[in-house]
């Protein structure tokens, strides 16, 4: 329904409407969705700065283009939000990345407008592509255009695609949002120019222009040209890469130059026969002056002063998990010199750019392409350096054939540091980290951990600093941790050996990971019950603690597993164990509480454990639930249960 008022985005309540504007109005509907975004983000946070850069583009590409008949890819999905508002979701803008609320990142069940769900890096042209030998095959219409970041264009999946793409010769529109280059005065010069010739020449000039486009300008926009054309050298490592992959280049292009942009794109949508690949530069924040002037702070923010910048953090009541494991991580780098950091263009997610700026030479941005940085510390390992390779657990399953035939295959002591294990709030399904237990314990040799707090955690990074004869990896969750005393330094510990932090008779809680603390809360309550209740911590998924396991089998009616992760991780290794020993013969009642078997959409962190099942009231029911208290069991004394001291 459209709003009325004296505004022109008032009017708009799908892209049809954008068409009927003229390029006046089409500028000051840019003005007016940026304001939008802007109140908008600045209420529910989100992501910022790439958004405020595209809303130029995305405004023109539902000007020319016939959304959603054809095809509208975005890339990561991470400037997504001026599409939503186009696209009949402005009123609902206001309940982003909240319980029920809009998605953060594009999502076919949300929308028509949204024909791919993207919220990973790198998949755009690998689906357009498939989009568009779809249409051919059926004999429809309509266009597929991939509006792509430099970033994401960092991952080699996007050259397969383009690969692909330029073999098969498919008409198919690749935008390159390159929102790391600013516009010089002579390179936008030079842009208008070019611009005036594409749209004056046939189409199939196009490529032979692209590749003499220099010679065609006047002297003093030679040198802009120039720079314009190595800066895509510097990009992609060969100024012709683009052509020699099949594609037709096309720019560079102003970004938030309206005119230039409209043009552009009707001309390659009138006039394109095969894949066209359109450089357009715009800027991270572009009419914000705090994004403007701190792109990396505002690239993903909290609720902030739209007139100050200033976001609205609650102060910290304990250090992060992230801060934690760089801090340890840079202590023991200080004592050992073979210790190495990757990351895959997360330095700042990951905490290592606190260990980028101490050891520049002994860290390494690989850029988003984890299934090299997963090989690169195969290859530091076999040579004798300690690489701890830090990635959230969600990214971490695009090297999973590397971590298999590379790293574990050889066991060759990789270390990885998985952030952002079990549920992450309102990045949402995309982003959980479900499935690292289960895809690393499987793997023969793996040494697997997750730390219950920072102290623990602590503990685990010198545990997997001190392992030299095979891979391992610990993961730890998104956020604060409980305010645990922190050690100086950190301990190894004995590998497959959890600890008991208090002692019952009846029911046993096995924690692997965060859920410790919710694990404690349910003891209380279950002990307020008369349920005479044990909490341990397996620390490891793999080796299990199989003295500790049985031990709890053995002397408790009932035994629940809890874990921040998919069905077939923990709780299935100690079903096996059990099941091999013969104590599953013996009566005993066990239950294991894992993530369940569907995607959790984006809420609270606590509202999402809460719908998992994996709260404090879960587990209470799941204890309470097994021992059938309608048949009055009869106690078992505790016999040989002794306290692993951490």
């Amino acid at each position: 329904m459209k709003r009325t008022g004296g505004g022109i985005l008032d009017r708009i309540s799908s892209p049809a409407d954008v068409k009927a504007l003229s390029t006046r109005e089409i500028g000051r509907l840019c003005d007016e969705v940026r304001q939008d975004l802007l109140s908008t983000v600045a209420v529910t946070g989100g992501h910022l700065g790439a958004n405020l850069g595209v809303v130029e583009l995305t405004v023109a590409l539902h000007a020319v283009f016939d959304t959603p008949r054809d095809t509208l890819i975005f890339d990561v999905g991470h400037q997504c939000y001026p599409h939503k508002i186009l696209t009949g979701r402005r009123e609902r803008m206001r309940t982003l990345r909240q319980g029920g609320g809009l998605s953060g990142f594009t999502k076919r069940s949300e929308s028509e407008f949204d024909p791919f769900g993207a919220a990973h890096a790198s998949t755009s042209i690998s689906a357009g592509l498939g989009f568009a030998v779809a249409r051919d095959l059926k004999g429809e219409g309509g266009d597929v255009v991939c509006v792509i970041g430099d970033g994401a264009l960092s991952a080699g999946m996007a050259y397969e695609a383009m690969n692909n793409a330029g073999h098969l010769g498919k008409r198919l529109i690749v935008i390159l949002n390159d929102n790391e280059m600013s516009i010089s005065p002579p390179v936008g010069a030079m842009s208008k120019h070019l611009m005036r010739l594409y749209t004056e020449r046939k189409f199939q000039d196009f490529k032979a222009l692209a590749r003499g486009a220099v010679a065609l300008l006047p002297p003093p926009l030679r040198q802009g040209a120039v720079r314009a054309r190595g800066l895509v050298k510097d990009l992609v490592i060969g100024g012709s890469l683009f052509e020699d992959l099949g594609f037709s280049y096309v720019g560079p292009v102003d970004g938030h130059d309206v005119k230039q942009l409209l043009a552009v794109l009707r001309t390659v949508r009138e006039r394109a026969d095969g894949p066209v690949l359109i450089h357009v530069l715009t800027q991270k924040g572009k009419g914000y002056a705090p994004a403007e002037a701190a792109a990396d702070k505002f690239h993903g923010v909290s609720r902030f002063d739209i007139v100050s910048g200033r976001q609205h953090k609650p102060a910290p009541k304990a250090p992060t998990f992230t801060a934690v494991f760089a801090g340890s991580l840079l202590r023991q780098a200080e004592s050992d010199e073979r210790i190495v950091a990757v990351t895959a263009a997360m330095a700042s997610g990951t905490g290592l750019d606190t260990f980028q700026k101490r050891f520049p030479d002994r860290f390494f941005d690989v850029g988003i392409a984890e299934q090299h940085a997963v090989t690169f510390c195969a290859g530091l390992a076999a040579a004798g350096m300690r690489p701890f390779c830090a990635l959230y657990s969600t990214f971490l399953q695009r090297g999973y054939d590397q971590i298999v035939h590379d790293v574990a295959l050889q066991s060759l002591p990789v270390r990885f540091a998985i952030d952002r294990a079990g549920l992450v709030g309102e990045d949402g399904a995309t982003h959980a980290g479900a499935f690292d237990i289960g895809f690393l314990a499987n793997l023969p040799g793996f040494v697997v951990m997750a730390a219950a707090d920072e102290a623990e955690l602590v503990h685990m990074v010198a545990t997997a600093a001190a392992l030299d004869d095979r891979p391992s990896a610990f993961r730890y969750p998104r956020g604060e941790g409980s305010g645990v005393p922190l050690p100086e330094l950190g301990v190894a510990l004995t590998l497959g050996k959890g600890r008991v932090l208090r002692q019952g008779s009846k029911v046993a809680l096995l924690s692997l990971g965060g859920r410790l603390g919710e694990c404690l809360k349910a003891a209380d309550e279950l002990d307020a019950r008369g349920l005479s209740t044990t909490v341990a911590d397996a620390r490891f998924a793999k080796p299990l603690d199989k003295a500790l396991i049985l031990q709890l089998a053995r002397h408790h009616e009932v035994v629940v597993t809890i874990e921040e992760g998919a069905a077939g991780g923990f709780g299935a290794h100690v079903l096996h164990l059990l099941a091999a020993q013969g104590v599953l013969d013996q009566g005993l009642r066990i239950r294991t509480l894992c993530l369940p078997d569907r995607f959790i959409d984006h809420d609270t962190s606590t509202a999402m454990y809460a719908s998992a099942g994996l709260d404090a009231a879960a587990i209470v029911a799941t204890a309470i639930g097994a021992l059938d208290l309608r048949q009055a069991p009869q106690e078992k004394p505790m016999r040989g249960l002794k306290a692993v001291v951490a």
